[in-house]
């Protein structure tokens, strides 16, 4: 991704999220990955795709498992008919 893609995802996801915390990273090295991070916590990493002339850009985030609340399940709530 080149410093202007970084750029315009980071305000897209700033905006979409209403969180100016959220930063794009660039990889310290060519090949690593850009970087997704609200604050100093790297969540997961950006991708672009350009496939037969579109292009979009992928979000993933990694949440681990020790990372998790502990929650008590409780039953499922069916979703409310209007």
């Amino acid at each position: 991704m080149t410093p202007i893609d970084i750029a315009r995802v980071q305000a897209y996801l700033r905006k979409l999220f209403a969180n100016n915390l959220i930063r794009i990273v660039a990889p310290a090295r060519k090949g690593l990955s850009v970087e997704f991070a609200v604050g100093d916590e790297v969540l997961g990493t950006v991708y672009k795709d350009t496939e037969d002339g579109d292009v979009s850009y992928s979000v993933t985030l990694t949440i681990l498992d020790e990372d998790l609340p502990d929650v008590q399940a409780g039953p499922a709530t069916p979703p409310r008919r209007r």
